[in-house]
């Protein structure tokens, strides 16, 4: 190890030493949460971390089943079908002692939906929310919605009244920069409560003695660290070295050490998320490139050039060391519209690319920009450095600018970036929620992260009316068209399926969820003797 490194090491063991017990987890990931606000970024490993303290009502367990949370069962109301009605769990408290009550719910839904939150999509369909007694709540939808509870596993329900005396009811708006109380301060339902909060550095949570399901969960630790790492080297010998205990992201290049080490295990399991590049079709000139006047992203032949400059199986080989599924569309295998057929649509073809180039009249190919978060996916800068050398055999020059995801995603998010790497996981298992995202034109509260420009208004009254048809086989077949027209018009640059490495003590009992969300309460702790 070089002495930088092991002088980053050294202050990382400083911040992060503790009593090697097994009542304490020492977590580490690649990446810190984006913020504590519940409802202002729609953020994997930003969910992971709350999902600790803040509830949702229904949650999914490690198969992608519905697992009863705040709400112990809903269905829709027998006299209206636009109607779903949730019961609560009762006898629950927030973190500060409150009673948790359908007021709460309403307050928590009808703050997601405003302007600055970032999971508002989910719940566009909702027209009104309404507790009827203390422990039931009744959503009202524009029409019938029969996936509905699918999209609320990551909507957390924080208290009213803590909310309102701490000056946090709006949602943060984390691209304007805003820090809020709610950004480092959480007073949830959850299992563990929050002792401390260094963002980029360490979160301290301890169990909650009061939690609702504390004889329902094995809760082996009585406290959690979680400390963000975003170099590999770094994470990996903290790991050997004992001063963790569980890390989320163990380097592919590393695996077999890390899986040969006494202590240890790693385990696997393919992940709900899509790896690919977006880019800016809509703008009638970008900034990012070398052409004064004209934008060769707008001409469906450059992206589908540049999509067959991809070679997906090098990236897979090279770069992630097997640990990937080559992709051609930006659906995961788990969720509803997926084909095998149109998941291997994407091929290599450097000469047929050159031609299609040529056609566009880009013979001489252009220069532009790839954005790129540096400690967001497995290997995302080095997938990045593989598709600019990929993407020069057919003319097209690539700077590459790779920086932090708090500072990456809002280039999507404000439309500041016109060439971009993202990552998408569909936790409601369903196309609705990639095409509310990421295919409806971009609007006050939808295709916020739709940063390719594409609109098309046919195609968006489409994507809305898939909330409340009910009709399962003319639902899926208008899934099938939407797809047809994201393939076609090659929307994004589909690169790969991430797989999970999880590594821990061979003490510790965490199943891989395929969300990349360890829920700890559910964690194990076994004699290692």
């Amino acid at each position: 190890m070089s002495i930088a490194k092991k002088a980053v090491l050294a202050a990382l063991l400083a911040s992060v030493a503790l009593p090697a017990s097994a009542e304490t987890l020492r977590w580490a990931s690649a990446g810190d949460a984006l913020t504590l606000d519940p409802h202002s970024q729609n953020e994997g490993q930003t969910h992971t971390i709350r999902h600790q303290m803040y509830e949702p009502l229904i949650i999914r367990d490690v198969t992608g089943a519905f697992e009863p949370a705040l709400a112990t069962d809903w269905a829709p109301s027998p006299d209206d079908r636009n109607v779903w009605v949730f019961n609560l769990r009762q006898g629950v408290k927030f973190h500060d002692g409150a009673d948790f009550t359908a007021e709460d719910v309403v307050f928590s839904y009808e703050r997601a939906k405003t302007p600055t939150s970032d999971m508002k999509e989910l719940l566009n369909s909702i027209v009104e929310i309404r507790a009827v007694d203390d422990y039931t709540v009744e959503m009202v939808t524009d029409g019938p919605n029969p996936i509905l509870p699918a999209n609320l596993t990551d909507l957390f329900i924080m208290d009213k009244d803590w909310t309102e005396a701490n000056n946090t009811v709006k949602v943060q708006d984390f691209e304007g920069g805003e820090i809020t109380y709610a950004t480092t301060n959480v007073n949830g339902t959850g299992a563990y409560r929050l002792v401390s909060r260094e963002p980029d550095v360490r979160t301290v949570m301890e169990i909650n003695a009061e939690y609702w399901g504390r004889d329902q969960f094995p809760m082996a630790f009585e406290e959690i660290v979680h400390t963000p790492i975003q170099n590999a080297a770094t994470r990996v010998a903290a790991l050997l070295s004992g001063e963790i205990n569980f890390l989320q992201d163990v380097p592919v290049q590393d695996l077999e050490r890390v899986n040969s080490a006494d202590g240890l295990v790693v385990k696997q399991a393919p992940q709900n998320r899509v790896i690919f590049f977006g880019m800016n079709q809509g703008a009638d000139d970008i900034e990012a490139d070398n052409i004064d006047g004209a934008n060769p992203l707008a001409d469906v032949r450059v992206r589908k050039a540049m999509s067959m400059a991809i070679n997906r199986d090098a990236i897979q080989q090279v770069v992630m060391r097997g640990q990937s599924q080559p992709a051609g569309m930006i659906a995961p295998p788990f969720v509803n519209g997926w084909t095998a057929q149109m998941d291997g649509e994407s091929s290599t073809d450097i000469e047929a690319a050159k031609a299609l180039m040529a056609e566009a009249g880009y013979e001489d190919g252009f220069t532009i920009r790839l954005d790129c978060p540096n400690d967001r996916y497995i290997n995302d800068e080095a997938i990045c450095q593989a598709a600019v050398g990929m993407l020069g055999q057919i003319g097209v020059t690539v700077n590459l600018d790779a920086k932090p995801k708090a500072q990456h995603f809002p280039l999507i998010t404000d439309g500041q970036t016109d060439f971009y790497m993202l990552g998408w996981g569909v936790p409601t298992y369903d196309s609705e929620y990639i095409f509310n995202f990421l295919v409806h034109g971009r609007e006050e509260s939808i295709g916020t992260w739709n940063g390719t420009g594409f609109d098309n208004d046919m195609l968006d009254e489409k994507i809305i009316s898939l909330a409340s048809n009910t009709d399962l086989d003319a639902r899926n077949a208008d899934i099938a068209d939407i797809w047809r027209v994201v393939q076609d018009e090659q929307l994004y640059i589909p690169i790969h399926h991430q797989v999970l490495n999880w590594a821990m003590g061979t003490n510790i009992g965490i199943e891989v969820d395929p969300e990349n969300q360890p829920m700890i309460k559910h964690a194990s702790v076994n004699d290692p003797s």
